[in-house]
């Protein structure tokens, strides 16, 4: 009898580390699926964070394109504005061209009169003309040089803001 509630002891002893073996086996696997599934969750996390990334620095990409292709745009406009004034005010300093301006000949208070060149076509005189000191016409060119300057600065810094929010 004491034999047999030895083995009844080693018995159920046996089934109980069976049992314990096959609950680690359980356990360790339900934490290997739980662990796969972190894995692969996070790699999806990584994969889409990758992707908008990509996104995001090809629209960066995009923009330095856009606003480098319109500085280079502006930055010629500039240097043509800058090279036809720097010819007009060559032009007005060798006396090549003149700048005039109309006479309003009904106006009693103007008390003057001067005639009109010629044209070269003909003997027939136009409106009536002065012509400017060339100082002053060179101080009249620089004016609307600076205009003419701010009128390119501004058009590019709207082309900047315009692109940008977008």
């Amino acid at each position: 009898m004491r034999y047999l509630a030895v083995c009844r002891v080693a018995g159920i002893c046996l089934l109980m580390a069976v049992v314990w073996q096959v609950q680690a086996w359980r356990y360790g696997a339900q934490l290997e699926r739980q662990s796969a599934a972190q894995v692969q969750a996070l790699s999806l996390q990584r994969s889409l964070a990758l992707h908008q990334q990509q996104l995001q620095q090809d629209k960066r990409l995009a923009l330095e394109q856009q606003l480098s292709a319109g500085d280079q745009q502006h930055t010629q406009e500039l240097s043509d504005a800058r090279r036809d004034q720097a010819t007009l005010r060559d032009r007005l300093a060798t006396a090549d061209v003149r700048l005039s301006v109309l006479l309003d000949a009904s106006d009693p208070a103007n008390g003057c009169t001067v005639p009109a060149p010629a044209t070269t076509g003909g003997v027939v005189h136009a409106t009536a003309r002065a012509r400017l000191d060339p100082a002053h016409a060179q101080r009249i060119i620089s004016i609307t040089d600076d205009g003419d300057n701010a009128l390119i600065a501004l058009r590019a810094c709207q082309a900047y803001v315009h692109a940008v929010a977008r």
